[in-house]
């Protein structure tokens, strides 16, 4: 059953009112140049490489200086400093925007992010391209490109998902914030969405958080209906899955959270296979790692603060099975599905679920 809700508000229709009216009565912002434009010119770098630092990411990494544009008109000239891993900016990440400078200085955060949106790979020395676009007004309107510069960087790994956990008396952890809660089971090609499908304890009821041992922020429900997210607003949403009332009924469903939509559906789940005895994680990138069943629903494995290197990982059980597939931190393992890549070396809480062959490897210190 899928959730949804739909709001209303008189201060909503002014304030559409307002933007109509305003928009109909809107002078877009004009500009007359004499001449064809002078593109601002990019100075050279004094290196050819960049190593990015992965612990200091707030310290200056590049500092870039172009000679002004010339529009020939007295204006403030907007700049766009943009990346591209080719020379012809087939799909370019904007780095940095200012207004009336030509100077900027990009932290080691900053350049790591505009080269991953570029397109670069993490520890990998590759070129980026750099170039500066110039224009006119809050339009942005007569764009012009400098000259483009080359410098070959080296970035760290970003990890740009969003992990969560249950808590509640429907759950294992209770309602304690930081008891080996269960995490839910990130969706491989929808970052968005989240699953969990496992025991949920008959009466209770359930919240989820975005970080251990913190109360906020915390997703609920606004009215038994939809995902409410309560961002350290200091009022709590209310509980899933049904709001007030008797709780949950004892048994097997299948929770999925979309925060796109703002929606959830939780539904019943009937159990159509058995625990293995016993599950190892193991592979290239770890000597053979027990894993442990939780006592409230032997289906969910966990293993703590692991140690993975750059390679790759499976689940094995004990009677010869061999779960895993192609899709790194979270995914759906099948029996024989190849073998997990590790890209980058951390410590991980590693989930797996044994009904549904979900997975999620959780890095601690990205």
């Amino acid at each position: 059953m899928m959730k949804n809700i739909k709001r209303f508000s008189a201060l909503l229709l002014i304030g559409l009112f307002v933007f109509t009216f305003n928009s109909c009565d809107d002078d877009s912002e004009l500009f007359t140049i004499s001449n064809s434009p002078n593109a601002a010119q990019l100075a050279d770098l004094n290196f050819t490489d960049l190593t990015l630092d992965p612990v200091n990411t707030n310290n200056p990494a590049v500092t870039l200086n172009w000679a002004a544009a010339d529009y020939g008109i007295q204006s403030s000239i907007n700049y766009a400093v943009e990346f591209s891993s080719d020379d012809v900016f087939t799909a370019p990440a904007v780095a940095a925007n200012v207004t009336g400078i030509t100077t900027v200085t990009l932290s080691m955060a900053e350049v790591n992010t505009a080269a991953g949106n570029a397109g670069l790979n993490p520890f990998e020395l590759k070129p980026v391209y750099i170039r500066v676009v110039s224009s006119l007004g809050s339009q942005t309107s007569e764009k012009v490109m400098s000259n483009v510069i080359q410098v070959n960087v080296y970035p760290y790994f970003n990890y740009t998902f969003n992990d969560f956990y249950l808590v509640g008396d429907a759950t294992a952890p209770g309602w304690d914030n930081n008891n080996n809660n269960p995490a839910l089971f990130r969706d491989a090609s929808d970052s968005n969405v989240y699953y969990y499908t496992g025991r949920f304890a008959g009466g209770g009821h359930f919240k989820v958080l975005s970080t251990l041992g913190l109360w906020q922020p915390q997703y609920g429900t606004d009215d038994g209906a939809t995902v409410g997210a309560n961002l350290g607003s200091g009022s709590d949403p209310e509980r899933f899955p049904y709001g007030g009332g008797n709780g949950v009924p004892e048994g097997y469903y299948t929770f999925k959270l979309d925060l796109a939509t703002n929606t959830f559906t939780f539904d019943p789940y009937t159990i159509s296979s058995t625990s293995p005895a016993s599950l190892t994680l193991q592979g290239s990138s770890t000597a053979n790692v027990a894993m442990t069943p939780l006592a409230f629903d032997g289906h969910i494995w966990y293993a703590k603060s692991v140690r993975l290197t750059p390679g790759d990982v499976q689940f094995a059980t004990g009677a010869g099975a061999m779960w895993g597939s192609t899709t790194s931190f979270s995914g759906v393992a099948t029996d024989g599905g190849g073998s997990i890549p590790v890209v980058v070396e951390d410590d991980y809480d590693v989930w797996f679920n044994d009904l549904t062959g979900r997975y999620i490897l959780i890095p601690l210190n990205l």
